[in-house]
């Protein structure tokens, strides 16, 4: 500690006399997407620091002093925008994309300034209902986030990921299967470290935060530019590199790991190149949980060949690798270790990959075509050895289970968007997928002993070698009806080849302002979303032979309903309220009466795997209320207060109505974070972040104690299914972090701690019944532990 200590004191001396920073960007139309020549860019702590756009639509403020600063935006015929919380340091210069929309009136006397970059605002300006903008600087901010984006969305109102050992996001009470994943336009694969075919989440993100652009997430009622997901959308951005100056960053953390970037000009048409690598130390560290030693890293770039008469073509890629040895003999008898067991060997890995071809022409002087194609992978392997008769002269090994699943995904999307009035904006466009599966399972797990062997039968569950596509078309318009009222419409269109079921989707929003200070929004949504793969492609014995009998489930169906009122009572502050209503049909269930729903997958690594020959009849249905307090970052602190009541349940053959596992009823998250200007000139930053979260306990179903001791393996009991609820989850995260500007230029220092569930509360992760003892066994989650991260950029 005595060391940290002198360290700080000598990086606060080096950085006493620090230089200024940089803010440029670019200036466009948010309906058009064109840049606008002549926009004035002024600093709000000082407007003689002022400079316009060129005939690009770029601007560069100099001599920009250190810290929190705000610039305005302002363009005749225009609304004003004002954009805050820009961080300005020595060590990078800070790049931002402003979009002005055009007034709606233009009357001299008629005076709108809109905040139209916070984000409170979206980035895709159709979107507008349950949508909140987000920026990397955020991911890396607030407590307890592991600069992870799903970890940051837990913060955001309808949001529950009450599960330290793994990123899902449960939205509204929907399974994380029900999330879409997209990246520059086009649908991935999870974008996850050790994730498994179907699911969307995982232990650790292979997402750098330092390469994204502010990007949107959406909770209900998409636009109709994204289908196949019925329960939220990441739709996430890559940020340009810097196309006059090279600039470089080396860091280290327990969880992202260690990261090499660099980024800079390319060509001579304003291009540039943006690249890093990560290298994750969390196992060496020994804070991953388990006994074991997780491995993985990522590489992520993208490049950007500048705009020339052809229109502007860049290429961007995600690449990620993980591996993991789980073996028994590192596990103690009563230990809690979160994903190795006693009577077990397990070897995982796992692999992600995207890698994609944009290019965007403008057509006239207010219409563009953006086309992405892309090709993506996604893979996972299992192999698990099971030890019987554990410790005893009689003992011996067993192959248990072998998983080998491959995803390759081809991707064509294309996308038209004109600007026909101030006051009408089109947008219509295409989006094919095909995908190629390679899974293969085979496992001895609750299977019958045919071959008198004395032990369960090695059967082959899955077995698949296909593909199949899925086309999605729409349109959708913006009216802007008065000054006060806009209305969105859209049509969605589906089809999937499996089934060969094409189906329309319609999808609106309207908002009014009741005043420049509140608005009311009305959103409606109609929803599809295949059964995950794992489910479609189960084999089952019929006659002696293997049959995927799940092949030709309907596309589950669900219809959104949210109204939402927004206040912006004082500088820099919002409020705002949602209510909601999700109705779900058309799930897979069982034919003969039972408690099981696809609705319910997607809470752990793994899907059933003996659910066979199910019928599109099951529903469901999820509502709640949420509320969100929030002070945007000014005066040197920032506050965020989310709560969510809500109630998820769903109905399977047996007609009985249960609880869903995602049905917390309640998540409470309360956030702030404190900047303190230190050093001689005052140019460098101490801060402290907090976050507490409490939310209800997820429902699961018991074990069935008699039934599992009699067959050697866990049995839950089924007729009782998610009848019962885990204790209420509760954690407390505190962070530090300083901030420190070199006074040579181009030089900047940031390392924080971050305390996480710093109370060290016992939060269950699991009631599991255990071979070695033959007793319910209680995991409980992390409890206390330290994260920390350093940061040098040049």
């Amino acid at each position: 500690m005595k060391k940290l200590v002198i360290v700080c004191l000598l990086l606060v001396s080096w950085s006493s006399f620090a230089q200024t920073g940089v803010i440029r960007g670019t200036i466009t139309d948010k309906q058009s997407e064109k840049s606008i020549v002549g926009a004035t860019i002024e600093l709000v702590s000082d407007p003689s620091n002022s400079t316009n756009t060129d005939e690009r639509g770029n601007f560069e403020l100099l001599n920009v002093p250190l810290g929190r600063q705000t610039i305005r935006v302002s363009y005749l015929g225009y609304e004003s925008s004002t954009v805050p919380d820009i961080d300005v340091t020595t060590g990078k210069e800070v790049i931002l994309s402003v979009a002005l929309i055009e007034k709606f009136d233009t009357l001299d006397e008629v005076v709108i300034v809109s905040d139209g970059n916070n984000k409170a605002k979206s980035i895709n300006k159709l979107a507008a209902v349950s949508v909140r903008q987000f920026s990397p600087e955020e991911v890396n901010r607030y407590a307890g986030g592991r600069s992870d984006v799903a970890r940051l969305a837990s913060n955001f109102a309808g949001v529950s990921t009450a599960d330290d050992s793994r990123n899902d996001i449960v939205v509204r009470g929907n399974s994380p299967t029900g999330l879409l994943w997209r990246l520059e336009g086009i649908p991935i694969p999870s974008p996850n470290h050790f994730a498994t075919l179907g699911t969307t989440g995982s232990p650790v993100s292979a997402l750098n935060p330092n390469l994204l652009a502010n990007s949107d997430f959406i909770t209900s009622a998409f636009p109709a530019e994204y289908g196949n997901a019925i329960g939220g959308v990441f739709d996430l951005g890559l940020r340009k590199g810097n196309n006059k100056e090279y600039e470089y960053s080396a860091g280290v953390a327990a969880f992202p790991g260690a990261e090499l970037m660099a980024e800079g000009p390319m060509g001579k048409k304003g291009g540039s190149f943006l690249v890093a690598g990560r290298y994750g130390i969390v196992g060496v560290l020994g804070l991953a949980g388990t006994a074991a030693q997780p491995n993985y890293n990522d590489i992520s770039f993208n490049l950007d060949f500048g705009k020339g008469k052809l229109g502007n073509l860049s290429v961007f890629g995600i690449l990620g690798n993980s591996n993991i040895d789980l073996i028994g003999d590192d596990v103690e008898l009563s230990s809690d270790d979160l994903f190795a067991t006693r009577d077990e060997d397990a070897f995982v890995t796992s692999n992600f990959g995207v890698v994609g071809l944009k290019h965007t022409i403008d057509i006239g002087s207010k219409s563009y075509l953006k086309t992405v194609f892309s090709a993506s992978t996604s893979g996972n392997t299992y192999e698990e050895d099971r030890y019987f008769n554990l410790d005893t002269p009689t003992e011996f090994k067993l192959r248990f289970t072998e998983v080998d699943n491959t995803e390759n995904r081809i991707t064509f999307s294309t996308l038209f968007n004109s600007k026909i009035s101030k006051k009408i904006t089109f947008r219509s466009g295409l989006l094919y997928e095909n995908f190629s599966l390679e899974n293969k399972l085979n496992d001895r797990d609750k299977q019958d002993d045919n071959d008198g062997d004395g032990q369960p039968d090695f059967v082959n569950l899955i077995d698949n070698d296909g593909s199949y596509s899925i086309i999605q078309p729409y349109a959708m318009g913006q009216f802007r009806l008065t000054e006060k009222l806009t209305f969105n419409a859209g049509l969605h269109g589906q089809y999937f080849s499996l089934n060969e079921e094409f189906v329309f989707e319609p999808r609106t929003a309207l908002t009014y302002a009741i005043n420049n200070k509140s608005s009311v929004n009305i959103g409606y949504g109609l929803h599809h979303q295949n059964v995950t793969a794992p489910l479609l492609f189960l084999n089952e014995n019929i006659g002696g032979n293997l049959v995927q009998s799940n092949k030709n489930l309907d596309l589950t169906r669900s219809a959104h309903y949210v109204i939402g009122y927004d206040l912006r009572f004082a500088d820099k502050w919002r409020a705002k309220v949602e209510v909601y209503y999700q109705d779900i049909d058309k799930a897979a269930v069982e034919k003969t009466p039972s408690g099981y729903s696809s609705l319910t997958e997607g809470a752990s690594f793994g899907f059933t795997v003996d659910k066979n020959s199910l019928v599109s009849t099951g529903t469901g249905f999820n509502q709640g209320v949420e509320f969100t307090l929030e002070k945007f970052f000014s005066k040197g602190y920032n506050l965020l207060f989310t709560t969510s009541l809500f109630e998820s349940k769903y109905t399977g053959s047996d007609g009985i109505e249960r609880n869903s596992p995602f049905n917390n009823g309640y998540v409470i998250n309360a956030l702030a974070g404190k900047e303190f200007k230190i050093g001689k000139a005052k140019k460098n930053i101490f801060s402290i972040n907090t976050k507490f979260t409490t939310a209800g306990g997820r429902y699961y179903t018991p074990v069935d104690l008699a039934a599992s001791q009699a067959a050697g393996y866990e049995i839950r009991d089924d007729a009782n299914a998610y009848s019962e609820q885990y204790d209420a989850y509760l954690r407390l995260d505190l962070k530090f972090g300083f901030k420190f500007n070199s006074k040579k230029k181009k030089r900047s220092h940031q390392f924080y701690v971050d305390l996480q569930n710093i109370t060290d509360n016992s939060n269950v992760f699991s009631r599991d019944f255990n071979r070695v003892t033959q007793q319910v066994n209680q995991i409980d989650q992390i409890g206390f532990q330290p994260d920390f991260g350093y940061r040098f950029q040049f």
